[in-house]
């Protein structure tokens, strides 16, 4: 039998997911899980932890499995820099191993980095990660500059979000071409399209030789 807990979690989750964080009040929330919102009070206080709650429930072990993962990385490597496939796997094979197995939840993140709410998101629960994998990248990417690679950062996430949400342009309208499917498909896809962009020359190199 479901608890009361889990049945606000899983609402929350799908109606978050579906509608955004702005847009479902806690009266949807009980509406949909069958609870009073007195119970909500009681298992969470405010809509505001049951998000942070939210996230836990299942952002905890996608931290796990991403640090257990560049932990064994950065022993084979023996302090030498890790090959960027392996790092870019080990940092986004985790969420998207999960978008066929808890589409809610990989939908969930995706709409908070849409609605700008990723930035508290991640100073509560994933700085640790962040500051590991960025550390990482940094020795395999020497080229750039530490605010060149945070904004390179900023296109992997966002590309990384749109695919959790699930939503993508009609590319077979616009092209007539059926694109891959299936979680691994896209994930490699995704890690030879963004080690490529990581990897190129910084754009205030490609200034200098415009000026000149």
């Amino acid at each position: 039998m479901i608890d009361t807990r889990q049945k606000i979690l899983d609402a929350a989750e799908r109606l978050f997911g579906e509608q955004g964080y702005g847009a479902t009040s806690l009266r949807h929330i009980i509406a949909e899980a069958g609870v009073n919102l007195a119970a909500i009070h009681y298992h969470f206080g405010t809509k505001e932890e049951l998000l942070d709650q939210l996230i836990m429930r299942k952002g905890a072990p996608v931290n796990a499995e991403r640090l257990a993962l560049l932990d064994a990385l950065e022993a084979r490597a023996q302090g030498k820099a890790v090959p960027l496939e392996k790092l870019l796997e080990a940092f986004l094979g985790p969420p998207m191993k999960r978008v066929g197995k808890s589409p809610e939840f990989a939908k969930l993140m995706g709409r908070m980095y849409g609605e700008g709410l990723m930035p508290g998101i991640v100073e509560r629960h994933f700085q640790t990660v962040v500051k590991r994998s960025f550390a990482a990248l940094a020795r395999t990417l020497p080229h750039l500059t530490p605010g060149e690679l945070a904004l390179r950062l900023q296109f992997m996430t966002g590309a990384m979000a749109h695919i959790l949400m699930g939503k993508a342009l009609d590319a077979k309208a616009m092209t007539g071409a059926t694109p891959p499917r299936g979680s691994q498909t896209v994930l490699r896809e995704l890690v030879a399209f963004l080690s490529g962009g990581l990897r190129a020359p910084a754009a205030r190199k490609g200034r200098r030789r415009i000026d000149k």
